[in-house]
């Protein structure tokens, strides 16, 4: 009466060409993460703190009160804009902090150079009877760079500078960061 039924080997054929290519696609994704570390991975900003003034100074009863500026050069090597968003100042004599400030958020293109002028009032605080005067300057700037338009990659960088100050005119003598 008709031909015979019998069923075709297509269903194996199909589940073995699924597993092959989920396979590729695998092999496809760990090269292109491989790629991605290698050649696109983002680096952190520099920083260059190039130079340190106190514009307004005084000393009294064995207290000092300054108006402190910093000038900087912040670098963005990478292919992608920086966006900053979380970037301040601190200045700190003997330990403790004496002066903030919070750095506003912004972008640096990509492959870019910004300079940056910070200025801000510290209050006074006592200081020991000597001729020269140490604070610490702490730059820390965080934010991310968007790598390929998909992927966000967090980077940040800090700059340490050691102030040596004349507490008598509020010269600064020197600086190293």
């Amino acid at each position: 009466m008709g031909k015979p039924l019998h069923k075709s080997p297509s269903g194996r054929t199909n589940l073995a060409s699924c597993i092959v290519a989920t396979i590729f696609l695998i092999f496809v994704i760990i090269i292109a993460c491989i790629i991605y570390l290698t050649i696109f991975k983002p680096k952190d900003p520099s920083l260059a703190v190039n130079s340190v003034t106190l514009p307004a100074f005084s000393a009294t009863n064995s207290t000092v009160s300054f108006t402190f500026f910093q000038y900087v050069t912040v670098n963005n090597p990478n292919r992608g804009a920086f966006a900053h968003y979380d970037s301040s100042i601190q200045l700190l004599h003997a330990g403790r902090q004496v002066g903030f400030m919070f750095i506003p958020a912004g972008k640096i293109g990509a492959g870019q150079t910004q300079y940056m002028a910070a200025t801000f009032s510290v209050k006074s605080f006592p200081v020991e009877q000597a001729e020269i005067m140490e604070v610490e300057s702490r730059l820390e700037m965080a934010g991310r760079v968007r790598v390929l338009h998909l992927f966000n990659h967090n980077v940040g960088a800090r700059a340490d500078c050691s102030v040596s100050v004349s507490v008598s005119d509020g010269s600064v003598l020197g600086f190293h960061c």
